[in-house]
């Protein structure tokens, strides 16, 4: 599988680290109960489908999201995670 960096182009994806779910999750409070802290740490959703994932390129320090389809491991997008955010 190959990524494509905004600022390297296509790259092969050793040289990616992978930092999942690009949706910001929501951190329980201290307050919580360890329960809730646990699954937090441990429990994603892993849907088949499009989601967006937040990867790093090592090389040269970008992050970046991509649009990954989870069945067929197609990308469909990628861009630099300044450029989603906006």
């Amino acid at each position: 599988m190959r990524l494509s960096c905004p600022n390297c182009g296509e790259r092969d994806l050793r040289e990616f680290t992978c930092r999942g779910d690009a949706v910001a999750l929501s951190r329980p409070s201290e307050a919580a109960d360890p329960a809730e802290g646990l699954s937090y740490l441990h429990n994603r959703d892993n849907p088949a489908g499009d989601p967006r994932d937040l990867w790093y390129h090592g090389p040269c320090g970008t992050w970046i999201v991509a649009e990954r389809n989870t069945v067929t491991h197609d990308i469909s997008a990628t861009t630099s995670a300044k450029e989603a955010a906006r």
